[in-house]
């Protein structure tokens, strides 16, 4: 398989269109903000192949260290250094972007890597493209000057990078998607990409979602009142959904799951294949009435539903088998993070992170991974390919004269890897290193007039995170629209 084996959790992506294109006056920073609407993290999934690659490729880094398998996980971390500063930041913006928010320095919400190339966007919707291999910025991406660039889909199916945008021309109100082959945005030809889904009018409450899983995107035009789904490697049409009565759709591996409006006693659910759109299954599940839902999702034959202070459960779909979950032991978390490969997901809730199976079980709980942000933004939080690691950027612990430890009362994070199988805090990047404390600022090459951040001041208020896992380097942006290169 060429080109990298993950999306940084971004198998699927959902962008939504904002009501009445509210995009520019948001106040903030300045901008448009990314308005992605996550329905659900997942992790990627490797095909047979890519496994047996990426671990003849371990093994062969394994044998040239000398390292066995349970050495070599701690000691891809060991000694990170902050090693490159990147500016998304340009005081000749105003030459190429007339709308003013895109002109002012902004925070950093989404770091994708592909081929050496590092591409940051920023809160304001200005996209820059770094090349890792000579440290010089390519360029933005923002080819119209008032194009606000909502998010980026790395897509490794064709090695391209898509891009959702608005536009002030017509109030921010519709979504544009464009794809650029990677190889011409490293010789900086943006002009070679085109424009995707054209057919389809993206309007508030419209929608597109990119599903990395099933190699599927699905679109939602709300002006016409229907769902299409169409082909990731090509972009070709397969098939549509009429969107009557459809409250919300749901993909998984192999299906897609449409929810219906509810009754007051239950709520209608339809399992479509997610290839060609056939029926599989059309059920009623039960609900408990004056209860709002808080959740339904959907992960292989198992249906997961939450409502209101009821228990959590957790439908086979195939057998009819009901598990649930007492409301004192499972309470609704704000994100989920469905594990294909090891059959677990992940729940966030106030900070922190646990692993449950599909039994309603417990599995793990994390010693030291209390996530800074608490709205568990997927752009803070990086899964390995493996699925066997949580790369986050997290709070400082501090310890107590007699022993007990804290979250620190300070503004400077850490970034924290940890095993999922286990919650084993393993390695982490944290500004109290004694070898990180004396790096220089410069690092001896004077290649910007910007002087460079010290450790603590790129560990301070990081906003987007990612993890290059063919490089083995962790790439973070902060507020001040920098982005900071971690490697060993």
């Amino acid at each position: 398989m060429d080109g990298p084996k993950r999306s940084q959790l971004r198998v699927r992506l959902r962008v939504t269109a904002r009501r009445r294109g509210g995009d520019g006056a948001d106040g903030g920073d300045g901008a448009a903000g990314p308005g992605v609407r996550k329905r659900r993290l997942e992790a990627p999934v490797l095909n047979s192949a890519a496994k047996l690659q990426r671990r003849e490729i371990g093994g062969r880094q394994l044998a040239a260290r000398g390292g066995g398998p349970a050495a070599a996980v701690p000691e891809r971390f060991r000694n990170m250094r902050l090693q490159e500063e990147f500016d998304t930041y340009d005081d000749n913006a105003h030459l190429f972007v007339k709308l003013q928010f895109l002109k002012r320095r902004s925070k950093i919400i989404e770091i994708v890597a592909a081929k050496d190339i590092i591409f940051a966007l920023a809160h304001s919707g200005l996209c820059a493209a770094f090349n890792r291999v000579t440290n010089k910025r390519i360029a933005f991406l923002n080819l119209s000057p008032d194009e606000v660039i909502r998010s980026l889909f790395y897509n490794k199916n064709n090695d391209s990078l898509i891009t959702v945008s608005v536009y002030a021309s017509d109030n921010f109100s519709t979504l544009k998607c464009r794809t650029t082959p990677i190889e011409y945005i490293r010789r900086n030809q943006l002009d070679a990409g085109f424009p995707l889904f054209e057919s389809e009018s993206l309007k508030w409450p419209g929608f597109v979602e990119f599903d990395d899983v099933n190699g599927k995107v699905l679109t939602y035009s709300a002006q016409d009142g229907i769902y299409k789904v169409f082909d990731l490697k090509n972009y070709s049409f397969l098939y549509s959904v009429p969107d009557e009565n459809v409250q919300e759709i749901k993909i998984s591996p192999g299906i897609m799951l449409l929810i219906y409006d509810r009754t007051p006693s239950y709520v209608p659910l339809k399992i479509l294949s997610i290839e060609d759109g056939r029926p599989l299954k059309f059920f009623k599940h039960l609900l408990h009435r004056n209860k709002k839902i808080d959740f339904i999702e959907q992960f292989n034959e198992k249906l997961l539903v939450k409502q209101e202070d009821e228990n959590f459960q957790i439908l086979d779909v195939r057998s009819s088998d009901l598990i649930e979950v007492s409301v004192s032991k499972f309470m609704t978390p704000s994100a989920f993070i469905f594990l294909y490969e090891n059959n677990l997901f992940l729940t966030f809730r106030n900070r922190t992170v646990a692993v449950w199976n599909f039994r309603g079980e417990l599995v793990t709980s994390f010693e030291d991974h209390l996530l800074w942000h608490q709205d568990c933004s997927t752009n803070n939080i990086y899964i390995t390919s493996d699925q066997d690691l949580i790369i986050s950027y997290c709070k400082s612990e501090a310890v107590a004269e007699d022993g007990t430890v804290s979250p620190a009362v300070t503004p400077i994070g850490s970034i924290n890897m940890s095993e999922i199988m286990t919650g084993k805090c393993i390695a982490k990047i944290t500004a109290n290193d004694p070898a990180l404390s004396a790096s220089p600022r410069r690092n001896g090459r004077n290649k910007r007039s910007l002087a460079w951040s010290t450790a603590p001041e790129a560990l301070e208020d990081v906003t987007a995170l990612f993890y290059d896992e063919d490089r083995n380097e962790i790439y973070t942006g902060n507020s001040h629209g920098l982005v900071h290169v971690w490697s060993n």
